[in-house]
């Protein structure tokens, strides 16, 4: 009888052991190469140099960020590795920092890398490899499609519900407009120009006059620009990345060509783009923001805008604090912190996928009121949600309410 009893009192004990040592199981840490107890390295691409060198700014914001945190102690008490190549631009030479960053380097992930045309060079390369294409930085709406290419995601709203709000503003407001529209001939360009042709429906046949197209190799597209003024169309839409921009504003200027302009989002920072052309010629232009403007006096007193200037004068002294795309590269890494933060000590890629597709309304410091990140398993469109702005002055002013650009709209 007392051997069974000892033997009954030792089965709680061994209960206790087993589940101890579950639970240590549990909280085992789990990595896939690219991190460590003290360390995650994280990849990007970015035109440093070529013919959308503006956006380069982006990429050192971010350094600065993960600077910044750091500094702070990192996340999750592990430093950011931040390893940022130049492809100029250019898709083949994408294709081999990508491979570099992924096969030598041994990221974890790549984030935020520049471009259309540069990251669909990569995308196949990355899904087939399992490696997070994370919150590029472009509004292609092709990188919303986690059935097909599930280790994709893009960040920004898409180009193509960008458009779809300009043409429910024409249809509204300028019924019988004549349409002039310049984009570039690449996947970008024709993403914006389907999002036109699908807001106006039945009407874009009609309405679109003109459709020019310019490559990126184009030292000037001042011709272009004569050539669509010859068209008499009372309405731009201008999309170009900020070189080609600036260069179609100030031209515009030149030859007294005063339509009813749209500038796409991409190119809106005042910056490198607003400044340079010109303020005179840009008085009236409209596009549309989902980021604070850092050169309305609206913000001055707003917590977030301090925390942005705070950053930048410690971290980033040389940044331009108007320049939308040092603003952008702020928010963005904000992004991947709340992500890499709510993955604890589960660093696989999967899980960094599965983290990147559960964000609710999470709200970084420096987006407009009112627009949020959401995302799920069967959405890869972290924001959806737009508000039109008109450039004034020196500044942008905006206008109307926030508006969704969700393509089901």
């Amino acid at each position: 009888m007392r051997a069974l009893h000892l033997r009954s009192a030792a089965i709680p004990a061994v209960l206790v052991l087993l589940a101890v040592s579950a639970n240590g199981a549990l909280a085992q840490k789990k990595y896939d190469t690219g991190a460590t107890d003290t360390e995650i390295k994280i990849g990007n691409i970015e035109a440093y140099s070529g013919p959308a060198s503006a956006y380069g700014v982006i990429g050192k914001t971010e350094e600065a960020y993960f600077n910044k945190i750091n500094a702070e102690g990192g996340i999750n008490g592990r430093k950011i590795k931040f390893i940022s190549y130049d492809d100029g631009y250019s898709p083949p030479k994408t294709v081999e920092q990508a491979r570099k960053l992924v096969e030598s380097d041994e990221v974890l992930f790549i984030f935020n890398s520049l471009g259309t045309p540069p990251n669909s060079a990569i995308q196949k390369y990355m899904n087939g490899k399992k490696v997070p294409q994370l919150f590029v930085a472009t509004g292609a709406t092709k990188w919303n499609e986690p059935k097909e290419y599930p280790w994709t995601m893009g960040w920004q709203p898409s180009y193509q519900s960008e458009t779809r709000i300009y043409a429910k503003y024409l249809l509204k407001e300028k019924p019988g407009a004549k349409i002039a529209v310049l984009f570039q001939n690449d996947d970008y360009g024709k993403d914006y120009l389907k999002g036109l042709k699908d807001g106006l429906g039945a009407k874009a046949a009609t309405m679109i006059v003109a459709e020019e197209s310019y490559e990126t190799t184009e030292p000037t597209i001042d011709s272009h620009i004569v050539k669509l003024k010859s068209t008499d169309a009372d309405v731009f839409l201008n999309i170009t990345t900020p070189k080609f921009a600036a260069q179609a504003i100030k031209k515009m200027g030149e030859i007294g060509w005063r339509p009813l302009h749209f500038l796409n989002n991409v190119s809106v920072s005042i910056g490198s783009v607003m400044k340079p052309a010109g303020f005179d010629n840009d008085q009236g232009i409209i596009s549309a923001n989902y980021l604070k403007d850092p050169s309305d006096p609206q913000w001055k007193d707003d917590a977030g805008m301090k925390s942005y200037d705070e950053f930048l004068a410690k971290y980033y002294p040389e940044g331009n604090r108007i320049d939308n795309n040092v603003m952008y590269g702020f928010t963005v890494a904000q992004t991947m912190a709340h992500v890499l933060k709510n993955c604890g000590d589960d660093l696989t890629r999967e899980n960094i996928m599965k983290q990147a597709a559960s964000i609710k309304d999470f709200a970084p410091t420096t987006l407009l009121p009112g627009i949020h990140i959401n995302t799920s398993a069967t959405d890869f469109a972290p924001l959806e949600q737009l508000q039109l702005m008109q450039f004034k002055g020196e500044k942008w002013e905006l206008f109307g309410d926030v508006i969704s650009g969700e393509l089901s709209n």
